[in-house]
């Protein structure tokens, strides 16, 4: 998007992510009282999908529950604590705390990263002088991955399979939150999208990327491999 257009500032990051995980909370909320789901959700800014042609590995079982301590996704620069939180009076997901810019939030009532369901992160964007965690997030694409660092010793290694952008008046909570499949162990991140609406003192859109297990490794080899991108990184860089 253009200069004018880019969000910034710690009350834009407050609006966007807050409205996120608002919905989320009332989402979880509706799910206990009704079966139904949302229509399918098209929106006024384009969804990335699922490119054509774009090998996906297949899913692997999941794993046993423990608690995430660290999540990475290279493609988009990140490599982050993850710290856990709960809802708050209003029956909202609290966001990462404002003070932390750097760290990603896990909903730690829901699912356990690398179990069965849906493990949802959150993240902010920026803040009034830098990009904070996912600032990223929007230019991540179908099978890149994403490495959640568990408290049992073990790395989650998740394939990215969708990117959407949904907007405010046709956000779909099942899309967003719910699985995608039975019986997979899936992982959501979501930050703020859309370009900021100073009216409203808000985004117009959230970011979701969709991702699903599909390896388990040990700390040893998800160390080892991240060496190894960063030497590949930094030669590419010097050439």
């Amino acid at each position: 998007m253009s200069a004018p257009d880019r969000p910034a500032g710690t009350g834009r990051l407050l609006t966007g992510v807050a409205w996120a995980v608002l919905l989320l909370g009332l989402w979880l909320w509706g799910r206990a009282a009704t079966a139904g789901n949302s229509a399918p959700t098209t929106g006024d800014v384009a969804a990335v999908g699922r490119p054509l042609g774009v090998p996906l590995p297949p899913a692997h079982d999941p794993l046993g529950g423990a608690a995430p301590q660290r999540v990475e996704l290279p493609s988009a620069g990140i490599d982050a604590t993850v710290v856990r939180r709960g809802l708050d009076d209003e029956g909202a997901i609290e966001p990462p705390p404002f003070g932390t810019p750097g760290a990603v939030g896990w909903y730690a009532e829901g699912t356990e990263p690398g179990t069965e369901g849906a493990a949802i992160f959150v993240g902010h964007v920026d803040t009034e002088t830098k990009p904070a965690v996912f600032y990223g997030l929007s230019a991540v694409r179908p099978g890149e991955k994403v490495r959640v660092s568990r408290s049992d010793g073990k790395v989650a290694e998740f394939t990215v399979d969708d990117v959407q952008v949904f907007t405010r008046e046709r956000f779909d909570a099942q899309k967003a939150y719910g699985p995608r499949e039975d019986g997979r162990a899936e992982l959501r991140l979501i930050t703020c999208g859309g370009t900021y609406d100073r009216k409203s003192h808000a985004y117009t859109a959230n970011v979701v990327v969709s991702a699903y297990l599909t390896a388990e490794k040990s700390a040893e080899e998800g160390a080892q491999e991240g060496g190894v991108r960063s030497e590949a990184k930094g030669g590419a860089q010097s050439r």
